[in-house]
């Protein structure tokens, strides 16, 4: 008679793992994935940056790249000639590239 119920709890304990895992690995794919890409989306987009590129901030600002070096760029804003700031490259949200004319 406990034989039974045993196998019987097992095969539920079994099942109710099996859905924590699922869910695990749908909550990864909703939740990690889109991330990780998103990261590779800005880590080329920041491997591209040259002098000369328009940028936006991830403070709204909108600028011209005047110099880069590893892990900093200078950003040119607005008309002002003496408006150079140096920054962190992951504070560039966008890069759009010179049109050619």
């Amino acid at each position: 008679m406990y034989g039974v119920l045993a196998s019987g709890g097992g095969a539920s304990m079994f099942s109710l793992i099996l859905i924590y895992v699922v869910i695990l690995v749908g909550m990864w794919f909703l939740l990690m994935r889109p991330q990780k890409k998103e990261q590779k989306r800005i880590q080329a987009m920041l491997s591209t940056m040259e002098v000369g590129d328009t940028v936006l901030t991830t403070s709204g600002f909108y600028g011209v790249i005047i110099d880069i070096t590893d892990e900093d760029v200078i950003v040119e804003f607005g008309n002002n000639k003496n408006c150079r700031i140096p920054m962190q490259k992951g504070a560039i949200a966008q890069l759009e590239k010179p049109s050619a004319e």
